[in-house]
């Protein structure tokens, strides 16, 4: 592979791991440390950052040693996919929290079992309730939803850019 294509992928997948790991990294914060919890479709948006950052490292150390162009194409083609059906899915949250759709039914928080004995009101106390239909935070207007998809938009063009790149020459 010609010098400079081989750069391209590997220029891709660090973008994509480096960005990835300081979106996940930023979601820890804002749940560790300013104490807002994630609700069921935010855990589900971490997903494809869990599949693709490792996805990403792996290909920038493989582009590194000159891998077949064909499986790095293919490899970053995996995370650009992963990473607009991410969108979709932040897309969607964010709609659910704008109140243009309903979210799902699982959203009204994690309810344990109630039947296992012990204080049914002591249960209920304890119990704290993560809605996908509020916003916990919002920053010119977006949420964290609405702000990944813009990252997940953003990663998913890096990687088919290096998807092409990596096919591109002879």
């Amino acid at each position: 592979m010609h010098a400079a294509l081989s750069r391209q992928p590997v220029a891709a997948a660090t973008v994509v791991a480096a960005a990835g790991a300081a979106t996940i990294l930023g979601a820890y914060f804002f749940q560790y440390v300013m104490g807002l919890s994630p609700c069921p479709l935010c855990l589900e948006q971490r997903i494809a950052y869990y599949v693709t950052i490792p996805l990403a490292v792996v290909i920038a150390l493989a582009a590194g040693r000159n891998a077949p162009r064909r499986l790095l194409a293919l490899g970053l083609a995996a995370i650009a996919l992963a990473m607009l059906f991410n969108a979709g899915l932040a897309l969607y949250h964010a709609g659910v929290e704008w109140k243009w759709w309903e979210g799902p039914r699982d959203c009204s928080g994690p309810l344990t079992d109630l039947t296992a004995g012990g204080d049914l009101l002591s249960s209920l106390h304890d119990l704290t309730v993560v809605r996908c239909d509020e916003a916990a935070w919002r920053f010119l207007g977006l949420s964290l939803a609405g702000y990944d998809v813009l990252i997940s938009a953003a990663l998913a063009a890096v990687a088919a850019w290096g998807a092409r790149a990596s096919l591109q020459g002879k």
